[in-house]
């Protein structure tokens, strides 16, 4: 069987692809596994070092609104449509999994052209423009959040298995040894994703002399392309651990008692599956997703927000700070958390696709 799982251009769309790649051949590990993605965007950085096999077709953004690029979406789009069926057809796939970005609608419409069983997985709390056309030509529909794309069966975040399997009281001690985080005291997790975010940076840093006076330790990946700061990292039995990447979010989330991040899809469904107490600073982009992504965690009583605006270290250290310094409020937002957590999409739409290789190569049952 070969199964290909179209998710060009962001870490949001290709991590959910690869870990169902991983999901799929757990089960069967003769089953082909090729990602398609495109010739811009992470693709060519995540992919390759998770063993599976990257295809690239040309990236067709859709037009926002009448310019140049509007005037040559159509022969771009031709462009790539007509590669992903090249490569379709001379590899006898039986089946495309979409997760949104530049290579899903091309492939959409190529599976689509060549009958290939079709299945959609939206990620988001609102549905991009390529899965909103894939959704048009398949019954077959995945989410993250309810009631997105019509029809459409809630499943949750497809997730790593150290992200899904984690235990974080379990591991913390080990995972404390490996960041060289003292065994007690409260530990503070801060991310702005693998690029680091400037705003959440600056407020961090202004905040932490004042955060390791209070005896809270904080892991800081402030990201690959900033500078580490250069500010005191302890004080009396608190610490800072600044990093460029933190590559093991498994360990971080069990060291820590809290994170502070924006709120991306994966970064939400990751939050809530292994229950830790939250902040998010959503992004200020596009049609505000980032913020609805984390609304139901905030509206239980899950996580706290801040808009990017109004974050800054005097916000740190009146509201996360607080929260630190109270077990029980912390394990009570936990066990909200929890309760939000969805740990098995990975290996559920593994199954839906792997369905597909039966003799009437019919999905399962819904």
């Amino acid at each position: 069987m070969h199964v290909v799982l179209a998710a060009g251009g962001t870490a949001g769309h290709i991590y959910p692809a690869l870990n169902t790649a991983r999901a799929i051949q757990s089960v069967d590990p003769t089953v082909r596994c090729t990602i398609l993605g495109t010739d811009r965007g992470l693709d060519r950085e995540l992919v390759p070092g998770s063993g599976f096999e990257l295809v690239t077709i040309p990236a067709v953004p859709f037009p926002r609104k009448p310019n140049l690029a509007a005037f040559r979406f159509p022969v771009q789009m031709t462009k790539s449509v007509r590669a992903a069926k090249s490569f379709f057809r001379s590899q006898s796939v039986d089946v495309v999994v979409g997760f949104g970005g530049y290579a899903s609608a091309p492939a959409y419409l190529a599976a689509r052209s060549l009958k290939i069983p079709i299945i959609v997985h939206e990620a988001n709390s609102t549905a991009g423009l390529a899965n909103r056309l894939g959704a048009r030509f398949t019954t077959e529909v995945a989410l993250n959040y309810p009631d997105v794309i019509p029809g459409g069966k809630v499943i949750g975040m497809p997730l790593s298995n150290q992200i899904s399997d984690l235990n974080r009281s379990q591991l913390r001690a080990a995972a404390r040894d490996h960041f060289n985080l003292p065994l007690t005291g409260p530990v503070l997790l801060i991310f702005g994703g693998s690029q680091g975010a400037h705003a959440i940076n600056t407020a961090v840093t202004e905040a932490v002399p004042k955060l390791l006076a209070r005896g809270i330790s904080v892991l800081h990946a402030v990201g690959t392309n900033n500078e580490l700061p250069r500010i005191p990292t302890s004080d009396g039995s608190a610490v800072y651990r600044p990093v460029s990447y933190i590559a093991s979010m498994d360990l971080a989330y069990a060291a820590a008692d809290f994170s502070i991040s924006r709120a991306g899809a994966m970064t939400v469904a990751e939050v809530a599956a292994v229950g830790i107490p939250s902040a998010f600073i959503p992004l200020p982009i596009g049609n505000g997703e980032q913020e609805r992504n984390a609304r139901a965690l905030i509206e239980h009583g899950a996580a706290i927000m801040c808009s990017n605006q109004n974050f800054n270290a005097d916000w740190i250290l009146s509201n996360v700070a607080e929260l630190l310094n109270s077990p029980s409020r912390l394990e009570s937002m936990s066990q909200s958390t929890r309760a939000f957590g969805r740990r098995g999409a990975a290996a559920e739409l593994a199954r839906w696709a792997l369905a597909f290789d039966s003799p009437q190569k019919g999905p399962i049952s819904q």
